[in-house]
């Protein structure tokens, strides 16, 4: 049975660690596909897992990660991060029945809508498929402010998908969907209510927009990103959470609809195992994944994370730049 990958409990890893020089990665062009750049310079707080960044209105860059309770970090300048305390602080009991009673929580996806924070994010245990997403809101994103708005999908064995990673995206129309996730029978696409944020009730399909029926099922992670005419599936490859031998790469396909059909480079679908490679391990950074899109500064910005030759997982972050062609590439 295909299982959903272990996301470890790295809420408190504390490291103060300096990748790259600050700002001296070189750019990279679409033929040199294996010169990946290493992180850009960040410090502090920087050990983190399936990271997810908002930037606030007054500036801040905010950050949720897989945790106890969900991680928040926060920084004012992309580079220098500090702990912020966990969503959670007292416990979120209505998520226990989907983690046999353990406060590990994965993959939030947060975002800022409506004058208000909106946090996406998974429970489960590894390798089951009884797994939740459910929402929370905030209208300050602190520690302890956030408020459960309750479920917004689950899964079991009498359904072929696994519902965590989730990532809401809102469309041209102002549309709002949530993308989720990971093995089984591949990456899903719900449509929710703008006006709650939870599932729409007129429309209950669930779409497939990418699987890899010829690799064990090894998609997970999905964020849909809209720039220009496109929608960008961003999505990772292969196998995380085993530390330095994680072999997790960071993959994308386009479409100009939201709901698909996604095509790599080469015009292979995704949902028949089709995937352009942004971003792959090197050097001493292993497995770099569960990326997350964010424009800002009129360029847009990715965020992931990596594990380190200690078999730490840590932020990293790079700036993307489009060829003539429109596909992206990190420097």
């Amino acid at each position: 049975m295909a299982g959903s990958r272990w996301r470890g409990a790295v809420a408190g890893l504390a490291a103060a660690v300096v990748l790259g020089a600050a700002g001296a990665v070189s750019a990279l062009t679409a033929a040199s596909a294996a010169a990946y750049p290493n992180p850009g310079r960040v410090t502090g707080d920087t050990g983190t897992h399936d990271p997810a960044v908002v930037r606030a209105p007054d500036g801040r860059y905010i950050l949720a990660a897989t945790g106890n309770n969900l991680s928040l970090k926060t920084s004012t300048d992309r580079i220098a991060w500090r702990n912020a305390g966990a969503v959670w602080p007292g416990g979120a009991p209505w998520t226990t029945p989907y983690t046999n009673g353990g406060r590990n929580l994965w993959a939030p996806d947060i975002s800022y809508h409506n004058g208000q924070y909106y946090l996406y994010y998974s429970a489960s245990t590894f390798g089951s498929q009884r797994s939740a997403i459910f929402l929370a809101t905030s209208s300050t994103a602190a520690s302890g402010s956030w408020t459960n708005q309750g479920l917004v999908i689950e899964s079991s064995n009498a359904v072929n998908y696994n519902a965590i990673d989730p990532n809401l995206v809102v469309d041209a129309s102002g549309q709002w969907w949530l993308s989720f996730g990971s093995f089984w029978s591949g990456i899903k696409l719900i449509r929710l209510d703008p006006s709650t944020g939870r599932r729409s009730t007129s429309d209950t399909a669930v779409r497939a927009i990418a699987s890899r029926p010829n690799a064990g099922g090894a998609v997970e992670a999905p964020f849909i990103h809209r720039r220009g005419a496109y929608y960008y599936l961003w999505v990772s490859f292969d196998r995380c959470c085993q530390g330095a031998a994680s072999t997790y790469r960071v993959m994308v396909g386009r479409s100009t609809s939201v709901t698909g059909p996604y095509t790599d480079r080469n015009g292979t679908p995704l949902t028949s195992g089709g995937g352009t490679e942004v971003l792959a391990g090197h050097d001493a950074i292993h497995g770099p994944g569960h990326q997350a899109v964010l424009t800002d500064g009129g360029g847009d910005v990715l965020f992931y994370h990596y594990y380190a030759n200690n078999n730490a997982s840590y932020l990293g972050i790079n700036l993307l730049a489009y060829d003539a062609a429109g596909w992206p590439y990190v420097y």
